[in-house]
């Protein structure tokens, strides 16, 4: 649980950061890596990270019996779509976190290695808070392109498909398709097809759609 004196000193944290999407790799019991999309908040400094994982995740089990993982910032939206969906076949290339027990995505444009130091699990989303311990650089972030926004969209969408219904996020598909067709390259292209045949095949659609 969330100390009550650590409450005050994050609250202006909290209100004052902004969300940045990524991906967070953790390791299970077993030591394999976990890969999974995530929005902490954060502000400019990028020192913690407020991470809010569903409870019943695997980044959430993951972290809570080992409280060490790396959260990057990445520009490949087809892993970031494949991972956000479930449909993540192997694991993408790695290398050796230097501070904690952990794993960096090889071809990410920074990364930043973190220890939770607090939890909250009053909520369906647990608040976990965490000190950056270390970070580092890959590669330059491609920059503003508006097909990968466009499938950023897309991929939360997509998580939501339980929640939300078919009919309506296919709607914003609809709506998304025109940028990602007119602005980008093949691999987000092929990230925003991938979103839309999951979300039409959805097993667990809301059941009013």
């Amino acid at each position: 649980m969330l100390h009550a004196s650590l409450f005050g000193a994050w609250h202006a944290f909290y209100t004052a950061g902004m969300i940045l999407e990524g991906i967070v790799t953790t390791r299970d019991s077993g030591g394999a890596i976990h890969v999974a999309p995530m929005g902490p908040i954060v502000d400019e400094s990028l020192l913690k990270l407020r991470l809010r994982p569903f409870k019943t995740s695997q980044t959430y089990a993951n972290l809570r019996r080992t409280p060490f993982g790396v959260f990057h910032v990445v520009d490949d939206v087809l892993l970031l779509a494949r991972s956000a969906v479930g449909l993540l076949t192997e694991t993408p290339p790695t290398f050796p976190a230097e501070k904690v027990p952990g794993a960096v995505l090889a071809d990410c444009c920074r990364w930043y290695e973190f220890e939770v130091r607090e939890f909250d699990d009053s909520r369906e989303r647990a608040e976990m808070l965490a000190q950056v311990l270390h970070c580092g650089r890959v590669r330059d972030f491609f920059g503003f392109n508006r097909a990968k926004h466009a499938v950023l969209e897309a991929a939360i969408l997509a998580t939501r498909v339980h929640l939300i219904g078919r009919t309506e996020i296919l709607s914003e598909f609809d709506r998304l398709k025109p940028t990602v067709s007119k602005t980008g390259g093949p691999p987000e292209v092929e990230a925003f097809a991938l979103l839309e045949g999951y979300v039409r095949d959805a097993p667990n659609p809301r059941k009013d759609d």
